[in-house]
């Protein structure tokens, strides 16, 4: 099984995900929206109990598969576009 310590250390070398993970007011409005809350309704029947054990394990490709599974549908992929551009851009 994966070290939950290890994945997060190689989320935060990514600098969207670092940000994202820093601002908590940010990541909370996310996390409640009813886009995000749409999309982990079709990651779950899509999945099923495979999404659970995914993230439990922190397998990021088996998640990341699951992820474009659902956005073959143009209601996934309307979602994970809604909550892409809900997230700041980066500074340059």
């Amino acid at each position: 099984m994966a070290n939950p310590q290890s994945n997060l250390d190689e989320l935060m070398k990514d600098p969207k995900a670092a940000g994202l993970l820093k601002n908590k007011a940010l990541l909370q409005s996310l996390m409640q929206s009813p886009d995000t809350q749409r999309l982990m309704e079709l990651l779950s029947q899509n999945a099923g109990d495979g999404l659970k054990t995914a993230a439990a394990k922190g397998d990021t490709g088996a998640l990341l598969g699951m992820v474009r599974q659902v956005m073959q549908s143009s209601e996934g992929a309307r979602l994970v576009q809604n909550i892409s551009q809900a997230v700041p851009k980066e500074k340059k």
